[in-house]
C-alpha cells in the first residue's frame, strides 16, 4: 500500500530521481566516449575507475533539475504531440480520440456533462474536469505518472542532444564516432517521444473510457443545457 508520506509527494517528485538518472546516464556516456573517443567497454569501465573525473551525483542532480526546468509544460507538450497550437491531445479528446476508441461511451459522457464540445480549448476544459474526478484511480495515476516522466524525458533528451550533442563535434576528433554518437542521441530522442505521445493518448482516452462506467450525477453544466 502506498504510505501516507508517499501520497503527499506530487508526481513529479516521484519521478525526479529517474530524471536525474537520465541525466546522469547521459553524462557519463559522453565522458566515456570522449575520454576513449570510441564506444567501448573498456572505454566506458574507465568512467567508473576514474574518479575525479566523473561528474558528481550532486551535479547531476543539479543539472536535472535545471534541465526538467527549463523547458515549460507548454514547450514539452509540443515537442511530444509535434504540434505548435492545441497541443495536448485533450484538445481532440471529443472529436478524435474518444470517436476512436471503442471502450469511450460518448453518449453516456454526453449525458453526464451535456453537449460535447468541438472546440479544441472547451475540448480539453471538460477533458480536464472530468480527469481531476477520476485522477486519484491507481490505473489512472500511474498513466498520468508515466506520461509526466516521459514528456520530461523527452524535453531532456532535445536538450541533450542540442547541448551534449554540440560539446562532442568540438570535443571528439573521429568523425565516425561523433556520427554514431549523435545518432545515438537522435534515436534516443525519437523513441522517448513516442512513447510520450502513447501515454498521452492513453491517459486521455482510459480517463474518458473510465469516467463513462463511474456513477455519477449531471454536473452543473450538463443541467443547465438541458434547461
Amino acid at each position: 500500500m502506498i504510505s501516507a508520506t508517499q501520497a503527499k509527494r506530487t508526481l513529479k517528485d516521484q519521478n525526479r530521481w529517474q530524471l536525474w538518472l537520465v541525466i546522469a546516464a547521459n553524462t557519463l556516456f559522453l565522458y566515456g566516449v570522449i575520454q576513449a573517443n570510441a564506444i567501448e567497454l573498456s572505454g566506458l569501465k574507465g568512467v567508473f575507475t576514474d574518479a575525479k573525473n566523473l561528474v558528481s551525483v550532486g551535479f547531476a542532480v543539479l543539472i536535472a533539475t535545471v534541465i526538467s526546468g527549463f523547458v515549460s509544460a507548454d514547450m514539452k507538450a509540443r515537442i511530444v504531440f509535434l504540434r505548435w497550437r492545441n497541443a495536448l491531445p485533450g484538445h481532440r479528446a471529443f472529436t478524435h480520440y474518444g470517436p476512436r476508441d471503442s471502450r469511450i461511451d460518448l453518449q453516456r459522457l454526453a449525458a453526464i456533462h451535456g453537449t460535447l464540445p468541438a472546440d479544441a480549448h472547451e475540448q480539453n476544459r471538460l477533458w480536464y474536469r472530468i480527469f481531476k474526478t477520476i485522477d486519484e484511480l491507481p490505473h489512472i495515476s500511474q498513466l498520468h505518472r508515466d506520461f509526466l516522466l516521459l514528456r520530461d524525458y523527452t524535453a531532456i533528451a532535445l536538450l541533450c542532444l542540442v547541448i551534449y550533442g554540440g560539446f562532442a563535434i568540438a570535443m571528439i576528433r573521429s568523425g565516425r564516432v561523433c556520427f554514431f554518437y549523435l545518432a545515438l542521441l537522435v534515436a534516443q530522442l525519437i523513441v522517448v517521444r513516442q512513447a510520450a505521445f502513447h501515454y498521452g493518448v492513453r491517459l486521455v482516452t482510459n480517463t474518458l473510457a473510465t469516467a463513462a462506467l463511474q456513477p455519477q450525477k449531471p454536473s452543473p453544466r450538463s443541467r443547465k443545457k438541458s434547461a
